[in-house]
């Protein structure tokens, strides 16, 4: 390889990656020029010096080539250059007719341009998939929790449905608010199915979810070649897909505060410009908000704007969390009980004691952590009836509980009597997995009990 010849040099020109080729001593003899505009280092400083001299110097951090020649193989370093930037080197070395390492020679990336792209890809592929939700809810399909009984009986959650119910025919702007998890979609979803609009789109955003960049596209749409991955068609926006239907944005305190200033304009001209477009389109769409923060602590914080807060609050309506409305809990675990039942093709029952304590438990979660514990109970039943022995321990651990004084002797008098009935199965049947067997439980739950009460004695 003669590293000197006028169309090998032009060949390392026309490459992206940066080039270092070294002879089987370290000493420099070829830089190509991408390596020159990665590192900013000139080959004239560079060509006939050792990489030991370089290394010494602090010019470069480590020299992958130097590895080549005590390993004998390819090597993969990071490299920091004195100006901070960070580069991927791969080196690689040549050997001559007797195996000894006549060159090395180095591929060099910019790591801050690979982490880029990455970045970017990231975000096209989070566009992508909330696009394809999109297209799901447009079809018309809907998940399974849109028909829970809050749908079915408007009765259950009394006043707040009164007033869903109460504001749906009109195009009043209704703002949601209550914990994460008490079921503020299902309400939005209500209006929209009780309202002249639902047979058009209702379609969902979770302001939260996205960066700042993202949810302006998603919300408004962009041109083509608005910015740097956008597809060269360009993508209308959900403003302009739920056209004569409703837009539900979840979590609207997280709307980034220069989004936040052209969804006011939407709402006070029913009119947008997409992101890097010049058109103006026009858009009738009811706009329900929804959030589990304060949001006039965030007016009053600067981080939410307070003419923007006064349009959406129009109707404030707030669903109270599971624990403040107990009545439900009973109806909630047998409808999702048999639901579950049907989609896993199950026949599984609650036991009165399992369910005395689920309708105890003060549901930090709501809705949400509900339909997950039944889902996850329903799956892993083995004996057709959900005792108490299996509920999750989140439940039954006293310690971490919030509940009234009252309430403790009951659950004190179920584990003690949870005890007594697994010492007697241990006592005759000898084995953790013989005692489950007759309790009508798994292993796993009886051994998980008695390493817990171990832990509490």
């Amino acid at each position: 390889m003669n590293v000197n010849d006028a169309s090998f040099e032009e060949l390392l020109n026309a490459l992206h990656d940066g080039v270092y080729i070294t002879d089987g001593d370290g000493k420099t003899l070829k830089v190509n020029q991408a390596y020159e505009r990665l590192t900013g280092l000139s080959s004239a400083d560079l060509i006939g010096r050792l990489m030991q001299e370089l290394v010494k110097e602090g010019i470069i951090s480590q020299s992958a080539s130097l590895r080549v020649l005590q390993e004998g193989r390819p090597v993969s370093v990071m490299q920091s250059l004195s100006k901070g930037k960070k580069l991927l080197v791969s080196a690689t070395p040549i050997l001559d007719a007797e195996h000894r390492i006549s060159y090395v020679v180095s591929t060099v990336r910019d790591m801050t341009e690979l982490l880029r792209m990455k970045h970017e890809r990231d975000e096209l592929q989070q566009l992508k998939q909330l696009r394809h939700s999109t297209a799901k809810l447009h079809a018309g399909q809907r998940d399974s929790l849109l028909h829970s009984p809050l749908m079915a009986d408007q009765e259950v959650s009394g006043r707040v449905f009164a007033l869903a119910r109460q504001v749906a025919d009109s195009t009043v702007k209704v703002l949601l608010q209550g914990e994460t998890g008490v079921g503020k979609t299902l309400v939005a979803q209500f209006i929209h199915n009780a309202s002249g609009r639902a047979g058009e789109p209702f379609l969902a955003l979770n302001c939260g979810a996205l960066p700042e960049n993202l949810i302006e596209a998603e919300l408004f749409g962009y041109a083509p070649g608005a910015f740097t991955g956008a597809g060269p068609k360009g993508k209308r926006g959900l403003l302009e897909l739920a056209h004569n239907g409703t837009l539900f944005l979840d979590e609207i305190g997280d709307l980034p505060l220069p989004v936040q200033v052209k969804l006011l304009k939407v709402i006070e001209e029913n009119r947008f410009i997409p992101v890097g477009g010049l058109e103006l389109k026009e858009v009738d769409v009811r706009i329900i908000s929804a959030s589990h923060h304060d949001l006039k602590q965030l007016v009053a914080e600067g981080r939410f704007r307070a003419d923007l807060y006064y349009r959406l609050n129009v109707v404030p309506i707030t669903i109270p969390a599971l624990r403040e409305r107990s009545e439900e809990i009973p109806p909630l675990l047998h409808y999702y009980l048999d639901s579950f039942n049907s989609r896993y093709q199950r026949q599984v029952q609650w036991s009165l004691a399992a369910l005395d304590l689920l309708c105890e438990y003060a549901w930090p979660g709501n809705i949400r952590e509900l339909i997950n514990i039944v889902e996850r109970l329903v799956v892993t039943n083995q004996s057709g009836t959900i005792e108490a022995l299996d509920l999750p321990e989140e439940i039954l651990d006293l310690s971490r509980q919030n509940t009234d004084d009252s309430r403790l002797p009951l659950r004190k008098v179920l584990e003690n009597a949870e005890r007594a009935a697994i010492r007697a199965a241990l006592q005759t049947h000898k084995t953790t997995r013989l005692a489950a067997k007759a309790l009508g439980v798994s292993q796993a739950t009886v051994v998980q009990k008695m390493k817990r009460w171990e832990r509490s004695d």
